[in-house]
């Protein structure tokens, strides 16, 4: 039968899964496939696996639980291979790397942190800040009718929101990295201007929240700041 891994960790973890189901219905009794220094955790696989919120959250579950005693590299979702031979192949010829990597996060979390800023509130700062914005929108209230003249202003502020989305990006994380050991950035979407995982020491938990905290009271109401962690150091694996 085909094999769920879960996430792999040294072979030292203590490994307690008691109490933890795995994926599927009924859920999958978890195991460990062991070589030289190295862990995995599996299950069997469902055949008709589908990211279901019960399974999302039992593989979830796993990863807390492991992390909860020592340090772990989380896999994501749905990774199934043909049966335990192979994650025991797979745990040797990578042995070197996952030894790194578990070296590398060692007593850390993952925080992950999104930022937007209201349109309308960008809208305003931009018409106030930049003279040749207020301009153009000005004439376009008047009444001047011109179809060069949104185009215009839609193509300047469409520059002005990415100058300063990238300035505010950059500026969150030049304030947050002092509390992380690593971060990593992805493409923000939708109305966000920042998406970025932190890897953060235990011991530095507490000034990074404050430390984000601060930032959000010091932006405003205009900007929304969702934190969440700590997290299985997905991003980090």
């Amino acid at each position: 039968m085909a094999v769920y891994v879960y996430s792999v960790v040294a072979a030292g973890h203590p490994q307690r899964l008691d109490g933890v189901d795995g994926v599927g219905d009924p859920p999958a009794d978890l195991r460990t496939v062991h070589n030289g220094k190295l862990s995995a955790v599996v299950s069997d696989a469902p055949e008709d696996l589908r990211p279901k919120r019960r399974d999302l959250a039992a593989h979830q579950s796993v990863q807390e639980r492991l992390m909860a005693d020592g340090t772990v590299l989380p896999l994501q979702f749905g990774f199934v291979t043909s049966d335990d031979d192979a994650v025991k192949a797979v745990l040797g010829e990578r042995a070197e790397l996952f030894t790194e990597r578990l070296r590398a996060l060692e007593g850390c979390a993952e925080y992950h942190l999104k930022a937007a800023q209201q349109e309308e509130a960008l809208l305003r700062e931009i018409l106030r800040e930049s003279d040749e914005a207020r301009r153009l929108n000005e004439e376009i209230r008047s009444g001047r009718n011109s179809p060069e003249l949104p185009l215009a202003l839609g193509e300047l502020v469409a520059q002005e929101v990415e100058v300063r989305h990238d300035q505010r990006a950059a500026a969150v994380v030049n304030v947050l990295r002092e509390f992380a050991r690593d971060e990593r950035l992805s493409q923000a979407t939708g109305d966000d201007f920042l998406n970025v995982s932190f890897l953060v020491d235990r011991d530095n938990e507490k000034p990074f929240r404050s430390s984000e905290q601060g930032l959000a009271d010091e932006l405003g109401e205009d900007f929304d700041l969702r934190l969440r962690g700590p997290l299985p150091p997905y991003s980090f694996v």
